[in-house]
C-alpha cells in the first residue's frame, strides 16, 4: 500500500504543534502509566501481519486521534527490547546497581531493597523482556516483568505502591500521598509519588514523548497500515529534518478504533536493528478484574518501607574526599534546538574523569574506561566521548559534560563553540 502523505498547507506546522500539545494534555495513564514507567526496553521485532485497508487519514488527523483516545482500562502482554550498543559487564553488573540485589554499605550491611524499582533499571536497560500489564484508570495499574523462574511486579492500587521480587522474596512499599502541597496536584492522577519522570515503558508513553518533539524540525507522515496484536493500526512516522541527530526515524502503530499506540519503534540514523522496539503481543481493552491489583506480601517476605531509605542518595567523592550527591549537579544549559539539541553541565568539583596516572583509579579500571570511550581534542582542550547507538556524551578534562542524541562530531563542535 502506498504511503499516506499529510495534507500540505501553510497551517500544517501549527496544526501539528497544536495536536502535539493536545496529545500531552489529554494523556491518560494506560498500561501502568507511571508504575510501568520504571521499566524500559522493548519488543524484538514484534510480528505484524497483513496490510489492512483502512480509511485514509492525514498525519494531523492521526495525532488528533491519539490525543482524543481515552483508554484507561486494558490488560495484555508487552515485549520490550533495547539495543543501545552498550558493552556487557557480566558479573560486574551488580557493582553498578544492576545485579538485582540490595546495595551494600561501607560496613558490608544491606542498604535498600532488592525490590526497589531503581534496582531494576540497569537490568531492563538492555536485552529483551516480557511484561504483563493491566490498568483500570489512574489509581490502579500493574506491571509484571516475567523471568524464566521468577517474577517482578509493581502494583499501584489507590494510596499504595507495592513492588515484589519473587527471586529474593523482598517487597518494597511506598505511599501515594495524593495532593502535592507545592502544586496542589494529585500524584495519582498521572503517576504515583516518587515515580515521576521515570523512563517510559508502554507504546503510548513512548509515543507521547516523541510527539512532544514535533515542531518545524520534524517530518511527520502516515505511512500505510499494519496489524499489531491482532488489531488494525495506522503507521505514524516521525523523522528529524536536522543533520547531526542519531535518531533515524520513529514509527508508532496507532490502533484504528481506539487511537491507542500499540507499538513504538525507534531506529538509529546509523541503521541496523531498532534501538527501542516496544509493542503489545496481546491486548484486551476490557476492565481487568479488581483482584488483579490486590497484593499482600507472602509469609516470610522482607518488607522495606520507602521512607526508611528514600532520602539516601547515591553520591561519589572527589579527589579531596568530599562526597557529592545527585542534587549537587547543576542545571544543564541547552545548546541548539530540536533533535540536535545538546545539554551542557558541569561535574562537581570542576574536574574531569579520574585517571590512573593521578592515583585515583586502579590501572585495570583505567583500561576499562579507556576501552569504553574515544579520546578527542579541540579548542576546548581534550576529553573523552562515550558512545551508544543513540545517546553520546563528551566529558572534557575540565569537568564539562556535553550530552545528546547527536553524533560525536556534533558534540566536539558544540564544545569548541562554547570556548
Amino acid at each position: 500500500m502506498a504511503p499516506y502523505e499529510p495534507e500540505k498547507d501553510t497551517s500544517e506546522s501549527a496544526d501539528l504543534r497544536a495536536g502535539r500539545r493536545k496529545a500531552a494534555r489529554y494523556a491518560v495513564p494506560i498500561a501502568v502509566a507511571g508504575v510501568a514507567a520504571v521499566t524500559i526496553g522493548l519488543v524484538p521485532a514484534l510480528a505484524t501481519s497483513g496490510d489492512p485497508d483502512l480509511p485514509k487519514v492525514t498525519a494531523q488527523e492521526l495525532i488528533e486521534k491519539i490525543a482524543a483516545s481515552d483508554t484507561q482500562q486494558l490488560s495484555g502482554n508487552v515485549k520490550i527490547s533495547t539495543d543501545l550498543g552498550l558493552p556487557s559487564f557480566g558479573g560486574m553488573a551488580g557493582g553498578f546497581g544492576g545485579g538485582g540485589g540490595a546495595d551494600r554499605d561501607e560496613d558490608g550491611g544491606s542498604e535498600g531493597s532488592a525490590a526497589d524499582p531503581k534496582n531494576k533499571l540497569m537490568e531492563l536497560a538492555s536485552g529483551t523482556h516480557t511484561l504483563r500489564v493491566a490498568a483500570d484508570g489512574p489509581d490502579k495499574q500493574k506491571v509484571s516483568v516475567l523471568g524464566d523462574a521468577s517474577e517482578y511486579s509493581l502494583i499501584h492500587n489507590g494510596d499504595d505502591v507495592w513492588a515484589y521480587d519473587s527471586a529474593s522474596n523482598e517487597a518494597y512499599h511506598a505511599k501515594d500521598e495524593g495532593a502535592s502541597p507545592e502544586k496542589g496536584e494529585k500524584h495519582g492522577k498521572d503517576v504515583p509519588k516518587g515515580l515521576e519522570g521515570k523512563l517510559p515503558a508502554t507504546p503510548k508513553e513512548f509515543a507521547e514523548q516523541a510527539l512532544k518533539a514535533v515542531d518545524d524540525t520534524t517530518s511527520v507522515k502516515v505511512d500505510g497500515t499494519a496489524q499489531v496484536a491482532g488489531r488494525d493500526a495506522y503507521r505514524l512516522v516521525i523523522e528529524p529534518k536536522q543533520a547531526g541527530s542519531t535518531v533515524g526515524r520513529i514509527t508508532v502503530a496507532v490502533d484504528e478504533k481506539t487511537g491507542t499506540p500499540l507499538k513504538f519503534t525507534l531506529t538509529p540514523a546509523s541503521g541496523g536493528a531498532a534501538v527501542v522496539d516496544a509493542g503489545f503481543t496481546k491486548v484486551d481493552f476490557g476492565k481487568p478484574s479488581a483482584s488483579t491489583f490486590d497484593f499482600t506480601p507472602p509469609k516470610g517476605t522482607k518488607v522495606t518501607e520507602a521512607d526508611e531509605h528514600g532520602e539516601q542518595g547515591r553520591g561519589f567523592k572527589d579527589k579531596g574526599g568530599k562526597k557529592f550527591e545527585e542534587g549537587d549537579l547543576n542545571e544543564p544549559k541547552v545548546i541548539g534546538e530540536g533533535w540536535s539539541s545538546i545539554a551542557e553541565l558541569k561535574l562537581p568539583g570542576g574536574q574531569g574523569l579520574p585517571t590512573a596516572g593521578s592515583g585515583d583509579v586502579p590501572q585495570d579500571a583505567q583500561k576499562l574506561l579507556d576501552s569504553l570511550g574515544d579520546q578527542v581534542d579541540g579548542k576546548f582542550g581534550s576529553g573523552t566521548v562515550f558512545s551508544t547507538r543513540l545517546i553520546n556524551a563528551l566529558v572534557t578534562d575540565d569537568g564539562t559534560v556535553y550530552v545528546g542524541a547527536v553524533t560525536k562530531d556534533a558534540l566536539v563542535k558544540a564544545a569548541d563553540e562554547a570556548h
